[in-house]
């Protein structure tokens, strides 16, 4: 397995759209199906966006300042993402607004997703090389198990919510 960062966050992506696609196909009047797949995305989001909170975006931020406003914006992206999470987690799937809540949930995501793959990571490997990326993969790696796995959970939200203050 990789400790490579960049590696062991598209895996997580490609895990992230699997989740999406299962919410998509799990058609109308699916309410049970539904509420587990969106248990399941809660869960990957929330360790998701922990690792790169609290180890990617420091340590990018640290080692590469020109692609500060690019961490900025993500830390942004993920308060958004947070925000309906949250919202999500206290609502039955048969109330009316949780399908429409989980599709800019997952629209907002997708975009996310997007723009880390096609321009942040090209510019982070190239500002960093392969050693720094296998550390903090290596961190991540190692956060992970104590990672939250709900947004309730201590240190969930902490990270984009001191970001966003500072």
């Amino acid at each position: 397995m990789s400790t490579d960062a960049i590696v062991l966050l598209k895996d997580e992506h490609r895990e992230i759209r699997k989740a999406f696609k299962a919410f998509r196909e799990a058609g109308t009047n699916a309410e049970v199906r539904k509420g587990r797949v969106v248990d399941r995305i809660i869960e990957l989001l929330t360790v998701h966006t922990y690792l790169e909170n609290e180890v990617m975006y420091p340590r990018v931020r640290e080692l590469l300042p020109d692609l500060e406003d690019d961490v900025l914006e993500s830390y942004e992206e993920h308060h958004v993402a947070d925000v309906l999470v949250l919202e999500l987690v206290g609502m039955d799937p048969s109330d009316e607004r949780f399908d429409a809540k989980t599709t800019v949930l997952i629209e907002s995501v997708e975009h996310h997703m997007q723009e880390e793959e096609q321009d942040w990571f090209p510019q982070v490997r190239e500002g960093l090389g392969r050693r720094q990326l296998q550390d903090i993969g290596a961190e991540m790696i190692e956060k992970r198990a104590k990672a939250p796995r709900r947004p309730s959970e201590p240190g969930a939200l902490r990270k984009v919510v001191k970001a966003v203050t500072a």
